[in-house]
């Protein structure tokens, strides 16, 4: 899967995934009041409203990016009305030639790991048939429970030639509380935390290969560069998905190390950024009806920033 990745990355010259992490007041009222008139002021209503903005948007951007990446918690909040909604959007999304990226930071052990990764990446006998859950191509996975969490998901990712993303140093700013911590590891070795996790991430990767890649990747905030350039020499064939861009104040200027030096090696995201771009001064001429468009002129002002980092 990650060779898939990498080919749509260099046809569309765009190392982008959009975060399809939709909230009520990023959606135009117009939108809102139409799904609202349907199904009233509901969870029904407000999943149908975030339907209609995700496909807007996607219909405005398919065409100049690899990925999307929906965040399931902004769905579940909504029940099952939402949950349906999440996977019309992955399903669309995958219609439209886009991977998917399932954003669910899923963690736990034994059989309980193994049917989240069955349940978002592959799919579960019943009688004669094989019945597929949410089926994104990759999904976000929380390593804290250790080799025992993560290993179902591996085993599920290399049996359908799916890939998963592992959380190592995130962008938000409290992660050092932990990911910072200075411990020592399996080698007996001290150094950060997060050190520890990305040479796990690299050992973990090393036999589903494709491309010069892992489909094992890894989470590591824009938000810090150094740390960045750190993981890059640990996890030399490892994606690395990167969040904090844009809204958390991640810029293109900031990723160089983040990349190798053939233009590929990350991949990195925006949400707000681009679909709430409509509300923001500088997209202010495309008003609250063409959000979609506004979506589209955020892509390609990121896609230009981004040569700053990839050349």
């Amino acid at each position: 899967m990650i060779a898939r990745l990498n080919q749509a990355i260099r046809r569309t010259g765009a190392p982008i995934v959009v975060g399809l992490d939709p909230n009520l007041k990023f959606i135009p009222d117009a939108v809102k009041e139409q799904a609202f008139r349907e199904y009233g002021e509901t969870a029904e209503g407000a999943a149908e409203a975030f339907w209609e903005f995700n496909r807007q948007i996607i219909d405005g951007i398919a065409d100049l990016i690899p990925a999307v990446k929906p965040q399931i918690a902004m769905y579940e909040q909504f029940g099952l009305p939402g949950l349906a909604v999440f996977d019309r959007t992955v399903r669309y999304a995958k219609e439209k030639g886009l991977l998917v990226i399932g954003d669910v930071k899923r963690g736990d052990i034994g059989s309980t790991s193994e049917s989240y990764a069955i349940g978002h990446l592959g799919g579960t006998q019943i009688g004669g048939r094989i019945v597929r859950g949410f089926d994104e191509d990759f999904v976000t996975v929380n390593p804290y429970l250790g080799s025992d969490g993560v290993k179902p998901f591996i085993e599920v990712a290399k049996k359908e030639d799916k890939g998963i993303f592992v959380l190592v140093k995130t962008s938000n700013p409290s992660s050092g509380e932990l990911q910072d911590l200075v411990v020592s590891g399996p080698d007996g070795t001290s150094r950060p935390l997060y050190e520890i996790v990305g040479s796990l991430v690299d050992t973990w990767g090393a036999d589903l290969m494709e491309d010069g890649y892992s489909n094992v990747g890894a989470v590591v905030g824009a938000t810090y560069p150094e740390q960045g350039r750190i993981l890059r020499k640990l996890m030399p064939h490892t994606v690395i998905l990167v969040p904090g861009y844009g809204a958390q104040g991640g810029k293109g200027a900031d990723l160089k190390h983040f990349f190798r030096g053939d233009g590929l090696g990350a991949i990195v995201n925006s949400s707000r950024g681009i679909i709430a771009a409509w509300r923001e001064e500088r997209y202010a001429e495309y008003g609250a009806e063409r959000f979609a468009e506004a979506s589209r002129a955020a892509v390609l002002a990121m896609k230009e920033d981004l040569k700053q980092a990839v050349g």
